[in-house]
């Protein structure tokens, strides 16, 4: 996708200079249905491989699944009712999770980290961003059973399911059910004012 398409059907306005990829990458829900190779899915992979990390520890776990195999209907079953009406056309699902215990620089057994989630979400950030400059579509996901998921993936025990990811070729709405059809756009951001505190929070 070039950004003329992406100016053409996208009302977001930086307040600031920002580059045009971040402002052009959202989360729709229509896919077309096309797979993805698994060579792109693994530039994807790539991007987020190199995602900071406290200690450089990678706390990151990538489980995926590609659409036409039969993991792709584990994955699809594990999501919420409302996101398998869409997320069945995705060419590839992700369920991304955090290992919460790593031995530290120096240390000898594994220690509980504060920072596995945050660090997770970074690499999840570029696999995003390098999926959008490719041409892709993500979007993220809350809603599937994190539980059930452990036991079906086989994660081990010291891993934290975070989110699932439907990657694809964006679709046109009418793909979507009527009602989800008014909320396949690009949504907005809170000012800077509301989450920016120079010197800290407000007295």
């Amino acid at each position: 996708m070039n950004e003329e398409d992406v100016n053409e059907t996208n009302p977001r306005v930086a307040d600031y200079p920002i580059d045009p990829q971040f402002t052009g990458r959202w989360s729709p829900r229509a896919f077309t249905g096309e797979t993805i190779p698994e060579s792109e899915l693994r530039s994807l992979f790539e991007a987020a491989r190199w995602a900071p990390s406290s200690f450089n520890l990678q706390p990151w776990r990538f489980f995926y699944a590609l659409r036409g195999t039969p993991a792709f209907d584990t994955f699809l079953g594990l999501l919420s009712e409302f996101n398998r009406i869409w997320a069945k056309n995705a060419g590839a699902l992700v369920i991304i999770a955090s290992k919460t215990k790593s031995v530290l620089p120096g240390g000898e057994k594994p220690v509980p980290t504060r920072t596995h989630s945050f660090d997770t979400g970074a690499a999840w950030a570029l696999f995003a961003l390098e999926a959008h400059r490719r041409g892709w579509a993500t979007h993220a996901m809350g809603g599937f059973d994190v539980e059930g998921s452990v036991p079906a993936l086989n994660m081990p025990e010291d891993y934290r399911p975070e989110a699932a990811i439907a990657v694809g070729r964006k679709g046109d709405p009418s793909l979507l059910p009527e009602s989800m059809r008014a909320r396949e756009m690009p949504n907005g951001r809170n000012p800077q004012s509301e989450f920016t505190f120079q010197g800290g929070f407000p007295a």
